[in-house]
């Protein structure tokens, strides 16, 4: 069982292969952007001297759960790290246009890229918790921003968010490493909300879980949406459909030299794409016949 505390019902499984769309979605506002956290304007990526994405522009909602769906190498993964500076960590890697958060230019040569990867967290695409006890894996982003209060009750109140309080409150001084896959990315999330961010980026966060622990983690991003912004990249379209107010397709262009560039090909809710999309290349990916 690769959730051990709590065992599987027939319910969560058929829950996690459905293809309902706005299935997790709640009783959440319907999609908006009138509260923009991002504004993406002409944004291209470059590894040395190959453009990886070229000419995107995107706005995204507060408190929305945004999906970034495409095939491999359209980008997806370049884009969503521009939210939060990680490409600054590729050597060779550059950033041109612009990425706004609340107005303000992330890329401004002022702006201190640790603080905003602090307010913009991210989950990565297999669990990464560090070689410490469940308790020092949360406290740790806490101590080393200097954040004040009782650390007790903060990493109680960042498990409790993440849906792992009850599986873990008896395992605090356990290695984390010793927990599920699905326990571990969870704790990965309860790791990133510690430091209390306003956006939670999350980078295939389910591909290594199986489908109930995958409910699990789309259970969970249902509920952070209440607090969070959260931007996700996910291979799968069902994923896609269940969970988010508004979906980016993306796919990749091949030049004259037959070099391939990823490229934003259309936004909008996620009904709307998957229901009655603008462009062809997006029902042809989302019924199938490419990608």
């Amino acid at each position: 069982m690769t959730e051990d505390a709590v065992p599987a019902t027939p319910a969560e499984e058929s829950e996690a292969l459905s293809l309902r769309i706005g299935g997790r979605r709640r009783n959440r506002p319907e999609p908006s952007l009138d509260d923009p956290v991002f504004h993406v304007s002409d944004l291209d990526v470059w590894y040395g001297d190959h453009q990886a994405v070229r000419d995107v522009t995107m706005t995204i909602g507060r408190r929305q759960i945004t999906a970034m769906i495409g095939p491999s190498g359209c980008g997806k993964s370049t884009v969503i790290r521009c939210f939060n500076r990680m490409n600054d960590l590729i050597p060779g890697a550059r950033v041109t246009g612009k990425v706004a958060y609340h107005g303000e230019n992330l890329y401004d040569p002022e702006v201190d890229p640790i603080e905003v990867r602090r307010r913009i967290g991210m989950v990565f695409q297999k669990p990464n918790p560090f070689p410490k006890s469940v308790y020092d894996n949360i406290a740790y982003g806490p101590r080393v921003n200097g954040m004040k209060g009782n650390m007790d009750d903060l990493v109680e109140e960042a498990l409790t968010g993440a849906a792992l309080w009850d599986e873990v409150k008896d395992k605090l001084k356990s290695n984390a490493l010793a927990l599920s896959g699905g326990q571990q990315q969870r704790l990965c999330i309860a790791r990133a909300i510690a430091v209390r961010p306003e956006v939670i980026l999350m980078d295939e966060p389910c591909s290594a879980l199986d489908p109930i622990a995958t409910a699990r983690i789309e259970n969970l991003m249902a509920d952070l949406a209440v607090d969070y912004t959260i931007v996700i990249v996910t291979h799968n379209m069902q994923q896609a459909a269940r969970i988010s107010d508004y979906t980016a397709f993306f796919t990749a262009d091949v030049d004259d030299k037959g070099v391939r560039h990823g490229r934003l090909v259309e936004y909008d809710t996620t009904e709307k794409i998957f229901e009655n999309p603008a462009d062809q290349r997006t029902e042809d990916y989302i019924t199938g016949r490419f990608g």
